[in-house]
Protein backbone atom coordinates (compact mmCIF):
# COMPACT_ATOMS: atom_id res chain seq x y z
CA UNK A 1 0.00 0.00 0.00
CA UNK A 2 1.28 3.29 -0.98
CA UNK A 3 2.25 5.35 2.00
CA UNK A 4 0.17 8.82 3.36
CA UNK A 5 -0.46 10.43 -0.27
CA UNK A 6 1.50 13.27 -0.86
CA UNK A 7 1.82 15.90 -3.97
CA UNK A 8 0.98 15.33 -7.76
CA UNK A 9 3.50 14.24 -9.89
CA UNK A 10 3.41 14.15 -13.66
CA UNK A 11 6.14 12.20 -15.60
CA UNK A 12 6.92 12.22 -19.33
CA UNK A 13 9.67 9.72 -20.79
CA UNK A 14 10.07 10.36 -24.77
CA UNK A 15 12.69 9.16 -27.09
CA UNK A 16 12.86 11.85 -29.02
CA UNK A 17 15.57 10.23 -31.63
CA UNK A 18 17.87 13.37 -31.91
CA UNK A 19 15.43 16.38 -32.55
CA UNK A 20 15.60 15.22 -36.32
CA UNK A 21 11.79 14.83 -36.96
CA UNK A 22 8.94 17.71 -36.88
CA UNK A 23 10.37 19.30 -33.45
CA UNK A 24 7.29 21.83 -33.79
CA UNK A 25 5.03 18.70 -33.34
CA UNK A 26 6.79 17.67 -30.32
CA UNK A 27 6.87 20.85 -28.39
CA UNK A 28 3.49 20.95 -29.28
CA UNK A 29 2.44 17.50 -27.71
CA UNK A 30 4.70 17.88 -24.68
CA UNK A 31 3.64 21.41 -23.77
CA UNK A 32 0.02 19.95 -24.13
CA UNK A 33 0.44 17.66 -21.60
CA UNK A 34 2.07 20.11 -19.40
CA UNK A 35 4.29 17.77 -17.45
CA UNK A 36 5.99 18.18 -14.31
CA UNK A 37 9.15 16.28 -15.62
CA UNK A 38 10.46 15.17 -19.27
CA UNK A 39 12.69 12.36 -19.51
CA UNK A 40 13.95 12.38 -22.66
CA UNK A 41 16.41 9.83 -24.16
CA UNK A 42 18.61 10.32 -27.43
CA UNK A 43 18.42 14.28 -26.74
CA UNK A 44 21.73 16.20 -27.84
CA UNK A 45 24.90 14.65 -26.63
CA UNK A 46 27.22 15.91 -29.17
CA UNK A 47 28.56 19.54 -30.75
CA UNK A 48 26.64 22.10 -29.13
CA UNK A 49 25.05 19.92 -26.69
CA UNK A 50 24.73 22.70 -23.96
CA UNK A 51 22.70 25.35 -26.33
CA UNK A 52 20.71 22.45 -28.05
CA UNK A 53 19.44 21.24 -24.27
CA UNK A 54 18.44 24.16 -23.71
CA UNK A 55 16.70 25.56 -26.58
CA UNK A 56 14.50 22.66 -26.21
CA UNK A 57 14.28 23.47 -22.39
CA UNK A 58 12.89 26.58 -23.48
CA UNK A 59 10.73 25.95 -26.48
CA UNK A 60 9.07 22.94 -23.78
CA UNK A 61 8.57 25.79 -21.13
CA UNK A 62 10.97 23.77 -18.95
CA UNK A 63 14.17 24.16 -17.14
CA UNK A 64 17.40 21.89 -17.30
CA UNK A 65 18.24 19.88 -14.61
CA UNK A 66 20.66 17.54 -16.25
CA UNK A 67 22.02 15.23 -18.92
CA UNK A 68 23.68 15.86 -22.45
CA UNK A 69 26.40 14.81 -23.06
CA UNK A 70 27.96 13.56 -19.70
CA UNK A 71 24.70 11.43 -19.64
CA UNK A 72 25.62 10.04 -23.27
CA UNK A 73 22.23 11.70 -24.76
CA UNK A 74 19.44 11.24 -21.38
CA UNK A 75 17.91 14.43 -20.57
CA UNK A 76 16.12 15.37 -17.77
CA UNK A 77 14.22 18.55 -17.34
CA UNK A 78 11.41 19.83 -15.23
CA UNK A 79 8.64 22.05 -14.37
CA UNK A 80 9.13 25.05 -12.23
CA UNK A 81 7.27 23.45 -9.24
CA UNK A 82 10.24 20.92 -9.02
CA UNK A 83 12.81 21.93 -7.04
CA UNK A 84 16.60 20.09 -7.75
CA UNK A 85 18.85 19.65 -5.38
CA UNK A 86 21.82 17.17 -7.31
CA UNK A 87 21.95 15.82 -9.94
CA UNK A 88 24.98 12.66 -11.80
CA UNK A 89 25.70 10.53 -13.73
CA UNK A 90 27.14 6.77 -14.59
CA UNK A 91 28.45 6.28 -17.96
CA UNK A 92 28.07 2.34 -18.79
CA UNK A 93 31.28 0.33 -19.63
CA UNK A 94 32.13 1.25 -23.67
CA UNK A 95 32.16 -2.09 -26.13
CA UNK A 96 34.43 -0.85 -28.82
CA UNK A 97 32.21 -0.18 -31.96
CA UNK A 98 28.98 0.65 -30.33
CA UNK A 99 27.42 4.02 -28.88
CA UNK A 100 28.37 4.40 -25.47
CA UNK A 101 25.74 4.72 -22.85
CA UNK A 102 24.49 5.89 -19.13
CA UNK A 103 21.83 7.63 -17.32
CA UNK A 104 20.98 10.81 -15.84
CA UNK A 105 19.89 11.04 -12.37
CA UNK A 106 18.54 14.02 -10.20
CA UNK A 107 17.68 13.87 -6.83
CA UNK A 108 14.32 16.48 -6.43
CA UNK A 109 11.35 17.49 -4.47
CA UNK A 110 7.63 18.44 -4.34
CA UNK A 111 6.53 20.33 -2.04
CA UNK A 112 9.31 19.60 0.28
CA UNK A 113 8.36 15.96 -0.74
CA UNK A 114 11.52 14.00 -1.86
CA UNK A 115 12.13 11.84 -5.08
CA UNK A 116 15.07 10.89 -7.68
CA UNK A 117 14.04 10.70 -10.67
CA UNK A 118 16.52 8.51 -13.31
CA UNK A 119 16.66 8.13 -17.05
CA UNK A 120 18.56 6.21 -19.23
CA UNK A 121 18.32 4.15 -22.87
CA UNK A 122 19.78 0.56 -22.69
CA UNK A 123 22.17 -0.72 -25.91
CA UNK A 124 20.60 -1.96 -29.15
CA UNK A 125 23.27 -4.94 -28.60
CA UNK A 126 21.54 -7.47 -26.34
CA UNK A 127 25.06 -9.14 -25.34
CA UNK A 128 25.36 -5.41 -23.43
CA UNK A 129 21.82 -4.78 -21.96
CA UNK A 130 22.06 -7.19 -19.19
CA UNK A 131 25.32 -6.00 -17.33
CA UNK A 132 23.88 -2.16 -17.90
CA UNK A 133 20.67 -2.86 -16.35
CA UNK A 134 22.66 -4.54 -13.66
CA UNK A 135 25.20 -1.49 -13.23
CA UNK A 136 22.02 0.52 -13.36
CA UNK A 137 19.86 -1.06 -10.62
CA UNK A 138 23.27 -1.04 -8.58
CA UNK A 139 23.20 2.53 -8.61
CA UNK A 140 19.44 2.82 -7.41
CA UNK A 141 19.67 0.48 -4.57
CA UNK A 142 21.75 3.16 -2.76
CA UNK A 143 19.50 5.86 -3.46
CA UNK A 144 16.94 6.09 -0.35
CA UNK A 145 13.99 8.54 -1.79
CA UNK A 146 11.54 7.11 -3.89
CA UNK A 147 12.72 6.56 -7.35
CA UNK A 148 11.24 7.18 -11.04
CA UNK A 149 12.91 5.60 -13.56
CA UNK A 150 11.98 5.82 -16.95
CA UNK A 151 13.82 4.20 -19.82
CA UNK A 152 13.96 2.79 -23.21
CA UNK A 153 14.95 -0.44 -22.84
CA UNK A 154 15.47 -1.62 -26.03
CA UNK A 155 13.85 -4.99 -24.94
CA UNK A 156 11.33 -6.38 -23.88
CA UNK A 157 9.14 -7.27 -20.51
CA UNK A 158 10.20 -10.92 -21.00
CA UNK A 159 13.83 -9.72 -21.13
CA UNK A 160 16.37 -10.14 -18.52
CA UNK A 161 17.69 -6.15 -18.29
CA UNK A 162 14.13 -5.39 -18.17
CA UNK A 163 13.35 -7.97 -15.18
CA UNK A 164 16.88 -6.60 -13.84
CA UNK A 165 15.05 -2.99 -14.21
CA UNK A 166 11.70 -4.08 -12.63
CA UNK A 167 12.85 -6.15 -9.82
CA UNK A 168 10.99 -4.45 -6.18
CA UNK A 169 9.57 -1.94 -8.57
CA UNK A 170 5.96 -0.97 -9.87
CA UNK A 171 5.60 -1.16 -13.58
CA UNK A 172 2.98 2.45 -13.79
CA UNK A 173 1.49 0.81 -17.06
CA UNK A 174 0.40 -2.43 -15.15
CA UNK A 175 -0.18 -0.37 -11.94
CA UNK A 176 -2.41 2.63 -14.11
CA UNK A 177 -5.10 -0.03 -14.85
CA UNK A 178 -3.86 -0.13 -18.71
CA UNK A 179 -2.87 -3.24 -20.65
CA UNK A 180 0.98 -2.86 -21.68
CA UNK A 181 0.73 -0.80 -25.21
CA UNK A 182 3.67 -1.12 -27.62
CA UNK A 183 5.39 2.05 -28.48
CA UNK A 184 7.50 1.38 -31.08
CA UNK A 185 7.86 2.01 -34.02
CA UNK A 186 5.78 4.93 -35.23
CA UNK A 187 3.61 4.60 -37.10
CA UNK A 188 3.01 0.81 -36.34
CA UNK A 189 3.85 -0.29 -33.37
CA UNK A 190 4.77 -3.59 -32.54
CA UNK A 191 7.12 -3.55 -29.23
CA UNK A 192 7.19 -2.25 -26.02
CA UNK A 193 10.51 -0.61 -25.27
CA UNK A 194 9.54 2.56 -23.13
CA UNK A 195 8.66 2.38 -19.28
CA UNK A 196 8.05 3.88 -16.12
CA UNK A 197 9.36 1.86 -13.26
CA UNK A 198 8.29 3.16 -9.61
CA UNK A 199 8.68 3.05 -6.04
CA UNK A 200 6.15 1.08 -4.43
CA UNK A 201 5.51 3.87 -1.82
CA UNK A 202 4.59 5.82 -4.95
CA UNK A 203 0.64 5.36 -6.44
CA UNK A 204 0.15 5.14 -10.23
CA UNK A 205 -2.75 7.02 -10.70
CA UNK A 206 -3.18 7.25 -14.31
CA UNK A 207 -0.66 5.87 -17.40
CA UNK A 208 -0.84 6.25 -21.11
CA UNK A 209 1.25 6.35 -24.41
CA UNK A 210 0.33 9.25 -25.91
CA UNK A 211 -0.86 8.39 -29.39
CA UNK A 212 -1.48 11.89 -30.52
CA UNK A 213 -1.55 12.59 -34.42
CA UNK A 214 1.76 15.53 -33.30
CA UNK A 215 3.53 12.08 -31.89
CA UNK A 216 3.52 10.26 -35.03
CA UNK A 217 5.25 13.28 -36.64
CA UNK A 218 7.58 13.97 -33.43
CA UNK A 219 9.95 10.78 -32.96
CA UNK A 220 9.83 6.67 -34.31
CA UNK A 221 9.03 6.19 -30.41
CA UNK A 222 5.86 7.21 -28.79
CA UNK A 223 5.95 9.24 -25.50
CA UNK A 224 4.71 7.61 -22.34
CA UNK A 225 3.33 9.21 -19.35
CA UNK A 226 2.23 8.60 -15.73
CA UNK A 227 0.62 10.24 -13.51
CA UNK A 228 2.04 9.96 -10.32
CA UNK A 229 1.28 11.08 -6.14
CA UNK A 230 4.66 10.88 -4.02
CA UNK A 231 4.34 9.33 -0.52
CA UNK A 232 4.49 12.04 2.43
CA UNK A 233 8.35 11.90 3.41
CA UNK A 234 10.26 14.48 5.24
CA UNK A 235 13.06 15.88 3.29
CA UNK A 236 16.64 14.09 4.14
CA UNK A 237 19.12 15.68 6.26
CA UNK A 238 21.41 15.91 2.95
CA UNK A 239 21.01 16.45 -0.55
CA UNK A 240 24.06 15.09 -1.45
CA UNK A 241 24.51 12.14 -3.84
CA UNK A 242 26.64 8.84 -2.46
CA UNK A 243 30.33 9.54 -2.94
CA UNK A 244 30.39 6.56 -5.06
CA UNK A 245 27.58 8.05 -7.45
CA UNK A 246 29.74 10.96 -7.59
CA UNK A 247 29.20 12.57 -11.20
CA UNK A 248 31.90 12.08 -13.44
CA UNK A 249 34.72 13.67 -15.67
CA UNK A 250 33.75 15.03 -18.33
CA UNK A 251 32.67 12.19 -20.84
CA UNK A 252 35.49 13.38 -23.74
CA UNK A 253 38.28 12.25 -20.70
CA UNK A 254 37.29 8.82 -20.06
CA UNK A 255 34.43 7.44 -18.68
CA UNK A 256 32.82 6.51 -14.91
CA UNK A 257 31.71 2.82 -14.34
CA UNK A 258 29.82 1.99 -11.20
CA UNK A 259 31.44 -1.71 -9.99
Amino acid sequence: MPEAAGPALRVLSYNVRGLRDDLTAMVSLVRSLAPDVVVAQEAPRRFRWRTRCADLAHRLGLVYAGGGLPSLGNLLLVSLRVAVHETWYVQFPLTPGRHMRGAALSRCSVAGTPFVVAGSHLATDPNERPAQAAILAKVLSGVTEPVVLAADVNDTADSTAWRTLADGRVDAAAAGGRAPAQTFPVPLPRERLDVIFVDPRIEVRAYRVVDWPEARRASDHFPIMAELRLPLLAPPAALAPPAALAPPAPADQGHTVVD
